[in-house]
C-alpha cells in the first residue's frame, strides 16, 4: 500500500507549530495508553474480587468503561498523526499531483469543519454536566463532567492536528495523502 511507508507518520518539517502539535498528539496517544492500562489492571482487579474473593465491585465496570471511552477518544490525534485511520487512496493514486493536492485540501478541510461541529456540540455537553452536576446513576456516582471532558479534549486535538495536516500539505511539508510525487 502506498500509504503504509515509513513516511506514514505526519511530517513537521522543523515548523514549529506542526511541531508543537506533533508533540501534544504524541502526548495524547501516551495518555490514551495509559488509560488502556489501567482500564486492563481494573479489569484484572475486578475478575479477582468477583471469582477468587467471591467479593462485589461498585465502581470498577463503570471506570473501566469510562477509561476505554476516554482513551478511543484521546488517542484520536495520535491516531491521525501516525496515519493509522483506514484509508482508502485508489481515487488520490489515480490523480495528478496538482489534483490530489487540491483534493487533500479539500477533505481535510471538510473534516475540520465535521470534527468543530462535533467539538462545539461535544463542549455544550460537557458542560451541561459541569454546569448541572450531573452524576452517574450508579452506587459509586461519579461527577459525569470528569468522563466527559474526554469529548471536547479528544476532538479539540483531533482538529488540532488536522489542521496541522492541513498546514503541512499547504506549505509542501508533507505530502497528500502520504503519497509521494513519482518524479
Amino acid at each position: 500500500m502506498a500509504g503504509q511507508s515509513s513516511a506514514a507518520v505526519a511530517r513537521t518539517g522543523g515548523n514549529p507549530f506542526l511541531k508543537a502539535v506533533a508533540a501534544l498528539s504524541t502526548l495524547a496517544g501516551w495518555l490514551s495508553a495509559s488509560m488502556i492500562v489501567i482500564a486492563v489492571g481494573l479489569t484484572c482487579q475486578m475478575i479477582f474480587i468477583r471469582f477468587v474473593l467471591n467479593g462485589s465491585t461498585v465502581w470498577q465496570t463503570e471506570a473501566v468503561i469510562y477509561l476505554v471511552v476516554g482513551a478511543t477518544l484521546i488517542g484520536l490525534p495520535y491516531v491521525q498523526r501516525l496515519r493509522g485511520h483506514v484509508n482508502v487512496d485508489l481515487i488520490p493514486l489515480m490523480m495528478g499531483p496538482r489534483l490530489r493536492r487540491s483534493m487533500a485540501i479539500l477533505t481535510l478541510s471538510v473534516s475540520i469543519l465535521i470534527i468543530g461541529i462535533m467539538l462545539f456540540y461535544g463542549f455544550e455537553y460537557w458542560h451541561f454536566a459541569w454546569d448541572r452536576g450531573w452524576r452517574s446513576d450508579t452506587v459509586w456516582g461519579p461527577k459525569l463532567w470528569i468522563p466527559y471532558l474526554a469529548i471536547p479534549l479528544g476532538f479539540g486535538l483531533l482538529m488540532l492536528q488536522l489542521i496541522a495536516d492541513l498546514v503541512a500539505v499547504i506549505l509542501r511539508i508533507d505530502a497528500p495523502f502520504g503519497l509521494e510525487e513519482e518524479g
